[in-house]
């Protein structure tokens, strides 16, 4: 049966290789439509939790991967021959040099080469720079006759982890294709889950738009984080000034600030785009910027409650929530990690409390294991300060603004300023 009709009568089996924070809820996604699939993954430990059906990622329920009973998963990429159409979700970093990294779309394709066969189809979901599913993964394909026999997509993921008011089918999907008979299959098979598909005219296209949409993203947040000290000096609060101008219904879209970026997104992938324009001769300049100035809002902070809490020997402070966003458990990046290794270094006593982050492991920021402090009153009248880092719903901030000596807010959690909040 060719692939086309494999899919129209879900007769397909989907391979998902890297199951985290884009392909668990992606292969969670196709296995709502009841479809086979495998799901690969080298992390062992991962394999076996998903094997028996937990979930390593706290905002991802697991409810279609139950229900579904034609899922496996494995480390063995051995059974890639059995797929019909790979799904690579592999991370792509930075080096420390600040370079794109993409060794692991390299050592994957290492991994898989020798599984592949005729009419299978592989898409590259990972956000990075323009080119690279032709530069990086087509040289592997050289067995095949791509367009005809073998087929190649770029789908750049869509994924908002812990968005609840945004159903990920119903996310456009953007599709590039090494050919027209690449596009066809592509869209095909992604309509299978994805309610829209917006086909771009080749693969560079579709993966130009992805890094594109973070750069806004990050050119923007760089704007509001530079504007809020601005409007602080003019005692104005800035939020206030983002709620009138959203009141606009044409030209405006509201960002807010905060204490840095974080994520795997916004403080990575643009520079896959700066390292693209360098290799052509030109500089981006606002992208480079923005990236100054959100770092420079993250160690400005640190500075602020340096000189601005009541000194002594050691002060002691803690950090309310180290996720790089509300609401959900991913550290990537986080501007709270950078700012805890500051003020460590600054002589701060600093713990922590995250709901949905009860431990810490040591890593780069700092090089010992920290644990989620409990919120209660006696435990918030021993700091010197508390640092509101990360917003998320679920903690009492009632309790905080109490019992806490300092607050120093960088989420405009507490609209008023009082003798002891400091917006920073």
């Amino acid at each position: 049966m060719k692939l086309l009709n494999k899919i129209k009568y879900n007769k397909i089996t989907i391979g998902v290789i890297g199951l985290g924070y884009v392909g668990l809820p992606l292969l969670k996604g196709f296995a709502s439509q009841n479809l086979k699939i495998i799901g690969f993954d080298v992390d062992k430990k991962k394999i076996i939790k998903l094997k028996n059906r937990i979930s390593y990622i706290k905002h991802i329920q697991l409810d279609s991967i139950r229900k579904n009973k034609k899922i496996i998963f494995t480390s063995d990429f051995q059974k890639i021959s059995n797929v019909d159409l790979i799904i690579l979700c592999l991370p792509t970093p930075l080096t420390k040099n600040k370079l794109p990294d993409l060794s692991f779309i390299k050592k994957t394709m290492l991994s898989i080469e020798k599984y592949l066969k005729p009419n299978q189809t592989i898409s590259l979901e990972s956000t990075t720079y323009p080119g690279t599913t032709r530069e990086i993964i087509y040289p592997y394909l050289n067995k095949f006759k791509v367009g005809k026999n073998f087929f190649l997509v770029y789908s750049p993921e869509r994924e908002d982890p812990g968005r609840k008011s945004i159903l990920l089918r119903n996310i456009p999907k953007v599709l590039g294709g090494y050919s027209d008979r690449c596009k066809k299959i592509g869209k095909a098979f992604y309509k299978k889950f994805f309610k829209k598909v917006v086909v771009t005219k080749d693969l560079e296209t579709a993966e130009f738009s992805k890094i594109f949409e973070n750069i806004f993203r990050a050119v923007n947040i760089s704007l509001v984080n530079e504007m809020k000290y601005l409007s602080e000096k003019m005692n104005i609060n800035f939020n206030d000034v983002i709620k009138a101008s959203s009141s606009k219904p044409f030209g405006f879209m509201p960002f807010y600030p905060g204490p840095g970026i974080g994520g795997h997104c916004i403080p990575i992938d643009p520079l896959y785009l700066s390292f693209k324009a360098k290799q052509k001769g030109l500089k981006a300049q606002l992208i480079e910027t923005s990236f100054k100035v959100n770092y420079e809002t993250t160690k400005r902070i640190s500075n602020i409650i340096n000189s601005k809490i009541k000194k002594r020997t050691k002060p002691k402070i803690l950090i309310i929530g180290i996720s790089y966003k509300k609401n959900i458990d991913d550290v990537r990046e986080s501007p709270a990690l950078k700012i805890i290794r500051d003020l460590k270094n600054k002589g701060f006593n600093v713990n922590y409390h995250d709901p949905f982050n009860k431990t810490l492991p040591k890593n780069r920021n700092f090089f010992a294991k920290m644990k989620s402090k409990n919120l209660n009153a006696k435990m918030l009248k021993k700091y010197d300060a508390v640092f509101i880092c990360t917003d998320h719903d679920n903690i009492d901030y009632s309790l905080i603004y109490k019992n806490a000596k300092q607050i120093f807010d960088s989420r405009n959690v507490f609209k008023n300023l009082s003798e002891k909040i400091i917006r920073v």
